[in-house]
């Protein structure tokens, strides 16, 4: 892992990135805003060049020849969209029991422009009981890195509004491609009163 360290912050300091935060050994990692191709290697960067191997959701697409081996050896996991739950419940195992256990997510599950973002990373947390790790791309000052973790409480628009707070200013490597953090569920809900 001290090469993979080594690796990331010569990176980091060579591409004029800077880095913020530290990365929590376990828990749900969510990389937003989710703008580029990048990210994902963005994500793996920050969470090696804090000595921390995470696992990543990657569409299943991704997995093949040389590009498939490169994203297997670096945690990434398939996802078949027209069936998440495999992938999903083989992370769930892999979660059970392990403190260590990082999983990388882009919430807003597209490179475009949406309307929500997908659910599963707080889904995920709330079955597992794994904190949510709020990691960010911050394309116009060049900044990268984590900011607060959290539990869900249940109260989806209230966790979602601690959430926006965070990424308010956040606008990652394509600031026209970002989607503001909402999930469906919050529609669902009652308001307060």
């Amino acid at each position: 892992m001290r090469i993979r360290r080594a690796f990331a912050r010569s990176t980091l300091r060579i591409t004029r990135w800077r880095l913020v935060g530290d990365v929590p050994e376990g828990g749900i990692l969510v990389g937003a805003p989710h703008t580029s191709q990048w990210d994902w290697a963005v994500m793996v960067l920050i969470a090696w060049a804090n000595g921390i191997q995470p696992h990543a959701l990657v569409s299943h697409t991704y997995f093949t020849g040389a590009t498939g081996w490169v994203l297997r050896s670096t945690g990434a996991v398939p996802l078949n969209r027209e069936d998440p739950g495999a992938a999903i419940r083989a992370l769930l195992a892999l979660a059970e029991g392990d403190e260590k256990f990082l999983l990388a997510i882009a919430a807003e599950g597209t490179r475009s422009k949406g309307e929500y973002w997908k659910p599963g990373f707080y889904r995920i947390a709330q079955q597992t009981g794994l904190p949510i790790a709020l990691g960010f791309v911050d394309g116009p000052t060049r900044t990268l890195g984590m900011g607060p973790s959290f539990h869900p409480t249940g109260d989806v628009r209230a966790d979602m509004d601690l959430v926006r707070a965070f990424y308010a200013d956040k606008h990652g490597i394509r600031p026209e491609n970002r989607t503001e953090p909402r999930l469906r569920d919050e529609d669902e809900v009652p308001g307060p009163g």
